[in-house]
């Protein structure tokens, strides 16, 4: 076996026994030989870690403090999530243009380094062949995970298989220079290689998810399917579709239906035949029972594959960086404020049209207010999805309530008149004028809300884990099984219709566990709707409007488009002695122009991640993606 060289943890503990935590704590710190590495069953094994833990924040190639954002999640920036229009941060951000390079990974260092496992891992008498047969399904999991992130944005890209590629100086490097394969290829390819690993690893859930086995594999199949078919579909119907001739970006229409297909057989596989189930353990508080399902690890039936963390050695700073003011435990806080956008897509729970959002009817300040007799009132009859996503006015988080208050609504000479303050400020009575926690009209202060909505998904109820000393434990879900039956709906939809049984069913069954009415009937923008609403802030909602062509008909740059705006609604506490209305609440939609002046710009050239000159200039047989 030829000596190659790898970086491994000096002392071993063993592996996959005891806990996934043991698994992922791993840290490389030795340079081993190759013979050394596949002479030792741990040592295999910390390879493996290695690459699940670059999949969340693998360094770049020749650098030492860059790294290939992998999408929008937890451990990573908080700036990812206010690209979209789910959330803002607290200070001003003049962003005009999406960054259509910010979500490109493009790791053939780590392709080179699986493959290398994979044939190192073949030549091993360390461990048996039983033993190696879901090691390698879970290796080659992992490069298809990425060739699946790489596409998404990149379109096809080349694939390089098993092959292992050895340079040296003054050799030809001609054929080590593949160029791109089409896009319908790179999805083929991440197609077939789940369906050819699925059986090779475990049908069992791992320690909270952290570990890929079966029906990731399936569920990637499922994804990566639903993927190009909505591109085949959708990219098809655009005037000027976004595509090269070679067929690098575009898929044909007629592929539609058959990868329609193959995504519904795939979800529906893991839905029958899986051990997962949709998470419906506190009926009686159905927004509990959604933050449970996404966000607690312990006894949880529905996350598949998540990024898991774990204290002491690894924890992130989300809960740090969210918390609301007045529950602070650090030096950070309320770094985002979710966006009215956002929280007015949860559908009230008696509306006559279900399955789509609708705005408060909070009334006007120049006309008639409506007044509601706690700040928590208005949102309580919504999607309880709302309660289990978003912190809102009234809401509780771990057992405290959270007051947003952006002023006063005073009665003064027969009319309504505003009185806003500084955050925590008061009036001559004592009384609260502006909570600690805000809103607040002042683009430049930091550590308080902006929109009156916090985020509640992600944020870790774990006494101290808004801490810098300690962190946070929670996990990031990469797929859940509401995914599964989502995909199942969209697919059966898409090739059957809106009154398709299984469409029907599986679309119902996640609005079921969430406590909203069921549909009657499916329609395009159902599938949008319920998708929005069940994975906000999960890193579905950019992709998906790539994938169905939507990003550049609703991001349009233009203020006056509220869905391209970003919109806050702040709560203002009545101060009216002697008005039947003092003590109550009301409220006002406020235009976030002031923190975010431009509006979500998005343009066709957005839909593909540029090719990097560097990238071109060593292989000139790639070719660059449209409008670059």
């Amino acid at each position: 076996m030829r000596t190659r060289y790898f970086y491994i943890v000096g002392l071993i503990t063993i592996l996959f026994v005891s806990s996934c935590k043991d698994f992922l704590e791993q840290q490389p710190d030795t340079i081993l030989t190759e013979d050394q590495v596949y002479g030792d069953s741990n040592l295999i094994r910390s390879v493996l870690a290695n690459f699940y833990d670059r999949i969340s924040r693998g360094l770049k190639p020749n650098t030492t403090d860059q790294y290939y954002n992998w999408g929008q999640r937890a451990g990573g920036d908080n700036n990812d999530f206010t690209r979209v229009d789910e959330a803002i941060r607290y200070d001003f951000d003049n962003v005009n243009q999406f960054d259509r390079n910010l979500w490109r990974v493009y790791d053939y260092e780590l392709v080179r380094n699986i493959n290398q496992f994979l044939k190192g891992l073949k030549e091993s008498t360390a461990i048996t062949e039983t033993s190696k047969t879901p090691l390698i399904g879970e290796a080659r999991l992992i490069r298809a995970w990425y060739y699946f992130n790489s596409c998404r944005s990149l379109g096809g890209m080349p694939i390089v298989g098993d092959e292992v590629f050895d340079y040296t100086p003054g050799m030809d490097i001609s054929p080590l220079q593949y160029p791109r394969a089409t896009e319908a290829e790179m999805y083929d390819y991440i197609i077939s290689e789940c369906e050819a690993i699925a059986d090779m690893m475990s049908d069992r859930p791992t320690t909270h998810s952290a570990r890929a086995n079966k029906w990731t594999a399936k569920m990637l199949e499922a994804r990566a399917a639903l993927y190009a078919a909505s591109l085949a579909k959708y990219n098809n119907q655009m005037a000027a579709p976004v595509k090269t001739v070679g067929g690098e970006v575009g898929i044909d229409a007629g592929k539609a239906n058959a990868y329609y297909q193959k995504a519904l057989d795939a979800a529906l596989d893991v839905i029958q035949h899986g051990p997962y189930v949709l998470q419906d353990k506190k009926p009686e508080d159905r927004a509990r029972n959604f933050y449970e399902a996404v966000c607690v690890k312990d006894g949880n039936t529905e996350v598949i594959w998540a990024r898991d963390y774990y204290f002491p050695g690894q924890t992130i700073a989300f809960t740090k960086d969210n918390l609301p003011t007045t529950l602070a435990q650090d030096a950070n806080s309320s770094f985002l404020s979710v966006l009215l956008n956002l929280a007015e897509e949860f559908e009230p729970i008696n509306t006559p049209t279900p399955g789509q959002g609708s705005k408060f009817d909070v009334g006007s300040f120049n006309g008639t207010p409506k007044f509601y007799e706690t700040a928590d009132e208005l949102f309580k009859d919504r999607d309880p999805r709302l309660g289990g996503t978003v912190i809102y006015p009234g809401a509780t988080f771990a057992g405290s309530t959270v007051v947003y208050q952006a002023g006063q609504l005073n009665f003064q000479d027969g009319k309504w008149v505003k009185k806003q303050g500084e955050a925590n400020s008061t009036d001559k009575n004592g009384n609260l004028i502006t909570s600690p926690n805000g809103p607040v009209y002042n683009s430049s202060l930091r550590l308080v809300n902006k929109t009156g909505f916090g985020i509640r998904k992600f944020l870790d109820e774990t006494p101290q884990a808004g801490t810098i000393g300690r962190g946070s434990e929670m996990w990031e879900p990469r797929f859940r099984i509401a995914e599964a039956y989502l995909i199942a709906a969209e697919a059966a939809f898409e090739l059957n219709g809106g009154s398709n049984a299984v469409s029907l069913e599986n679309i119902n069954a996640v609005r079921a566990r969430a406590g909203v009415q069921p549909l009657k009937t499916v329609t395009f923008a159902n599938i949008v709707h319920e998708r929005r609403v069940e994975f906000a802030f999960e890193d579905h909602r950019y992709w998906d409007m790539m994938r169905w062509r939507l990003a550049d008909k609703t991001w349009t740059g233009n203020q006056s488009n509220e869905a391209a705006s970003r919109r806050g609604l702040w709560p203002y506490r009545v101060v009216a002695p002697g008005n039947p209305n003092d003590g109550k609440w009301t409220f006002e939609v406020q235009n976030m122009n002031f923190i975010y002046p431009n509006a979500l710009n998005f343009q066709p050239r957005h839909y593909y991640s540029e090719l990097d000159n560097s990238w071109l200039n060593n292989n000139p047989k790639l070719v660059k993606n449209p409008y670059q």
